[in-house]
């Protein structure tokens, strides 16, 4: 598997700081973790539990951004919304075919 610069990065940075973790997790948890090695997605079952985590965390941010932006969004004066919306319209199509989880 070819990993990407992104992905390369996030494995280097995984390794630099290490912390011991004994826990004990569900059987299909743990299957979870042994696929994620197995199909070469990651190297260790640590690694494959500090991706996870990156991905949640990833999701968690987009949730607290999607939240912020329509509280923005609601309390915008009319005039503004308006303006707003044109640039959204102007800037959804300049951004047709960027895939931004690629561009971080």
């Amino acid at each position: 598997m070819v990993k990407s610069r992104r992905d390369r990065v996030a494995t280097a940075g995984m390794k630099l700081a290490r912390a011991k973790l004994s826990t004990t997790v569900s059987r299909e948890t743990y299957k979870f973790l042994e696929h994620k090695v197995a199909s070469g997605q990651a190297a260790t079952i640590a690694e494959a539990v500090d991706r996870s985590i990156l991905m949640l965390r990833q999701l968690e941010n987009r949730e607290r951004l999607a939240l912020a932006t329509a509280s923005y969004f609601d309390r915008l004066e009319p005039h503004a919304a308006a303006e707003e919306s044109s640039l959204a319209q102007d800037l959804a199509s300049a951004g047709t075919g960027i895939d931004f989880d690629q561009e971080l």
